[in-house]
């Protein structure tokens, strides 16, 4: 079995930041299911969050970050991210990543629930992709090994201690070992689990379900985050229209051409995402359309063209100029606030294993993150995990949220309903419909039963596909039990039947398989 210091599963921007810092300290091995360019980084369009302007302060940047996580923020992981992040900001410059500038000076923009421009950005709305293309590069003229087409399937551990991973080559079928000192998973998020998504085809899970299954503690899985504006047309997959563009400026209107945010909340068209994705659904629904609409044309072209030059040319590509027309959105799955638990310097509750980026849950996003805190919780907390691995201090206990945490086992249903394993697109569906931005006790119990019966029927998997599949199901157990038994409304979750926060429920549930 080949032996390597660190082996890191995924190569977005967690894994590739995490390698090259990885590489000063050790042998380091990344596994990739697809190519070392399939993630979903590419696809981020509003920047990196960071207190670097004249008028900004880290304290302010906490207090943004405090009040969009409804209450369940780790503090202590929040002082970390807002106060490392200009250090990770120069590590980024020094890896060659090409931040826009304005007068010699990296420009900065203003995005919702931020009270300063604070969102740097590379390529006007192509922060990710030239973030990725940099650091991938990086990678390849590196001394690190890269096993593409390669899914890890299984973390072997003894006596509670993390010692490789099992992965399965895509291309041969064969199942393969590797030996590792430390493991660290940044496999991304679970957006494959529902219908309309921003997210690649590579989020289904992967690292959740491999966490679990491991006896890792995983928390906080119904808090998901839907994105208000996602391109909307026919046989057109979802596509992000960034928030920075309402941060520009953009209004929101209704099919009649209506500005309708500022009659849901006073931010108006700057609310919060959760707030923004629901209020858009009560507009459709007013309206009996599957769609509203971002205008734009207010602002010079020019400005338009050069600050989203993505999003211009993606929507020019299917028939529309949207310096002259408006851009037709609706809401769709974006990002999982939840995930693996962590404590503030990446290490879970099995001695060895890591985690960074979506796949991970710091504590810093709370029920509700803030727009570009992402890929800064990225950089900040994958450098943490190196200055953990290179002093080889003693693991510390997890800290997480500020409440009191609540521990289950995935509930052992009796059901007899007689169900085929399901299908992508009918796993995608129920989630939509019952798992979605507006939830209920029926729906949720519902689906659970469901996902129930479909975890029991799938067969042993093969291959990549079937793989992802067993994945999304268990991802998509955890996601609807905790949302089930969360009886509140909080941040992104929503219940019609619970519409009011509660006390009772500042805390956070944690499931464990062992």
């Amino acid at each position: 079995m080949n032996q390597y210091d660190y082996i890191i599963v995924g190569s977005g921007i967690a894994g590739l930041y995490t390698a090259l810092l990885a590489k000063e300290q050790g042998s380091v091995l990344i596994i990739t299911k697809g190519s070392i360019d399939d993630c979903n980084t590419k696809y981020a369009q509003g920047g990196i969050a960071a207190a670097i302007g004249r008028n900004d302060s880290p304290e302010l940047h906490f207090q943004d970050t405090i009040a969009a996580g409804d209450g369940l923020c780790n503090e202590e992981a929040v002082r970390i991210l807002v106060n490392e992040a200009p250090d990770c900001i120069t590590d980024l410059v020094n890896f060659g990543v090409p931040f826009d500038t304005l007068d010699g000076e990296i420009a900065l923009t203003m995005e919702a629930a931020h009270s300063r421009p604070r969102i740097l950005h590379a390529g006007g709305d192509a922060t990710g992709e030239h973030i990725e293309v940099t650091l991938s590069n990086r990678v390849r003229s590196s001394k690190i090994q890269v096993l593409e087409d390669c899914l890890a399937t299984e973390i072997l551990a003894e006596k509670g201690t993390v010692t490789g991973i099992k992965a399965l080559d895509c291309r041969t079928g064969s199942i393969e070992q590797f030996g590792c000192r430390f493991l660290i998973l940044a496999t991304g998020g679970a957006g494959q689990l529902f219908k309309f998504n921003t997210n690649s085809e590579i989020a289904t899970g992967d690292g959740i379900a491999l966490a679990f299954e491991a006896g890792a503690e995983i928390i906080d899985m119904e808090f998901f985050q839907f994105h208000p504006t996602a391109l909307r047309l026919p046989g057109v997959t979802p596509f992000l229209i960034s928030e920075a563009v309402r941060g520009e400026g953009g209004i929101l209107r209704n099919v009649d051409g209506y500005r309708f945010m500022p009659d849901y909340a006073l931010e108006g068209d700057l609310a919060p995402r959760d707030v923004v994705a629901r209020s858009l659904l009560y507009e459709m629904e007013k309206t009996g359309s599957d769609r509203v609409f971002i205008d734009v044309t207010h602002l010079p072209p020019s400005v338009t063209t050069t600050r989203f030059p993505h999003i211009y040319r993606f929507c020019l590509d299917h028939g529309f100029d949207i310096t002259k027309g408006l851009v037709p959105v609706a809401p769709a799955a974006h990002y999982m606030m939840g995930g693996i638990k962590t404590n503030n310097w990446g290490e879970t509750n099995i001695a060895g294993l890591f985690a960074t980026g979506e796949t991970a849950c710091t504590g810093v996003h709370g029920a509700n993150r803030l727009a570009s805190n992402s890929m800064l919780e990225v950089l900040v907390f994958s450098k943490r995990i190196m200055e953990k691995t290179r002093k080889r201090a003693a693991t510390e206990a997890p800290i997480i949220g500020e409440g009191v945490e609540v521990h289950h086992s995935l509930s052992q249903r009796e059901i007899s309903k007689a169900l085929r394993p399901p299908s992508l697109s009918a796993l995608q569906q129920l989630h939509w419909d019952k798992v979605g931005i507006i939830r209920n006790k029926e729906g949720l119990a519902e689906a659970a039963d469901i996902l129930a019966v479909w975890q029991k029927s799938l067969p042993q998997p093969t291959d990549r596909p079937s793989y992802e599949l067993n994945n999304l199901v268990l991802t998509g157990r955890l996601v609807t039990e905790a949302a089930l038994l969360r009886e509140e409304s909080r941040g992104a979750h929503f219940r019609s039947d619970f519409p009011r926060s509660s006390s009772q429920w500042q805390r956070h549930i944690v499931f464990t398989s062992k």
